[in-house]
């Protein structure tokens, strides 16, 4: 008698957002985007303190859909800040929860995802895995020298989103993914492009603090000694300064939005100030990714392009045309919570063997 699929819950929190989603085996049962006012979750004080929250929110979604927890086989959630590890799906145990907790290595939304499903997966003894978390680190010794000792390059990038669709690009050119190169682009809130070198992400922009592109709402590398003088001259804190890179740069800061749709919207109207700044945001991007190119020494067998910006018919069409002599471009657009989902089942059903944190 053949065995039923088993039942995966996925949780991936983001900024504002607690994705969930329940899966049968490849099969997805639900999914729900609970988002979560800016002004509440302020009032926790800290990420950490939003767990309480964010579990309930999560369990009430499982009960508005009917499913009831005891019947979930498996567990996985959002990996986040952690050390540098290799990419993968990792058995969630108590060191990696305690350096989650304690942001060891970071406060991020992403840390309350192995701390959620770990929570809820002790509830009835079941398994409980985080995928593919924003800390791999697969850089090569040349990449990760910067231009001072103490300063080190990190690896920090959309290594989820980058692994799945890598793997899809793979099937698509009939190779395996360690037999690639490829250079991926996650272009969301946050833009990070990699050089794939056989299975291995060798180099990639650590598009969360500040290098490479610009972004619908991050600043992207500027010339440091200007920098310090604004932050100096407009008196910012710390904690200021941090939120002008992460969340009140780029498109947003020239444009007063960061809806990609509007703006070319904009554009199409015949803004040229609209046009200019989406012309610079495409042309960062690809430099970048030519800066990829380079560290596979223009050795590429496709670019690969993924996330909610390249939906614009615009961006699309200007970014090929400045790109597509470098490599055939793929579009994959991609679920986090099907990634997820995917590497939970392969290790239940015994095709990949979790790592150990």
């Amino acid at each position: 008698m053949k065995r039923p699929a088993p039942k995966i819950f996925v949780i991936n929190p983001g900024s504002t957002s607690t994705k969930v989603a329940l899966f049968a085996g490849g099969k997805s049962l639900f999914e729900a985007e609970l988002t979560h006012a800016r002004r509440a979750l302020d009032a926790f004080g800290g990420i950490m303190a939003q767990a309480d929250f964010r579990r309930q929110a999560a369990l009430d979604a499982l009960a508005d859909h009917g499913a009831a927890l005891e019947d979930i086989d498996v567990f996985i959630g959002r990996g986040g800040l952690l050390r540098p590890v290799s990419g993968g799906v990792y058995k969630v145990n108590r060191k990696m929860l305690n350096e989650l907790r304690r942001c060891t290595h970071g406060e991020h939304a992403s840390n309350l995802g192995a701390i959620i499903a770990a929570d809820l997966a002790a509830r009835y003894g079941k398994a409980v895995y985080i995928a593919d978390p924003v800390a791999v680190d697969e850089l090569s010794d040349v990449a990760r020298i910067s231009g001072h000792p103490d300063l080190p390059r990190r690896s920090i990038f959309h290594a989820l989103s980058h692994k799945a669709v890598a793997e899809k690009a793979a099937a698509r050119l009939g190779k395996a993914y360690r037999r690639c190169n490829l250079i991926v682009v996650h272009l969301g809130g946050g833009v990070t492009v990699g050089a794939h070198r056989r299975g291995a992400v060798v180099d990639v922009n650590h598009g969360l603090e500040g290098e490479g592109p610009f972004t619908p709402e991050r600043t992207g590398a500027m010339a440091l000694m200007p920098f310090l003088r604004y932050v100096r001259e407009k008196r910012l804190s710390h904690a200021d300064a941090e939120k002008l890179i992460t969340r009140q740069g780029g498109l947003l800061a020239h444009l007063g939005t960061n809806d990609c749709r509007r703006i070319e919207q904009k554009v199409a109207a015949g803004n040229r100030k609209f046009a200019l700044v989406y012309d610079a945001f495409i042309y960062s991007i690809a430099k970048q990714i030519g800066a990829m190119a380079a560290a596979l020494c223009g050795k590429v067998d496709a670019i690969v392009l993924t996330g909610g910006v390249v939906r614009g018919k615009l961006f699309l069409r200007k970014l090929r045309g400045m790109v597509r002599f470098i490599a055939p471009i793929h579009v994959i657009m991609d679920s986090e919570m099907e990634a997820l989902a995917a590497a939970a089942l392969a290790v239940a059903t015994g095709k990949k063997k979790a790592k150990v944190y």
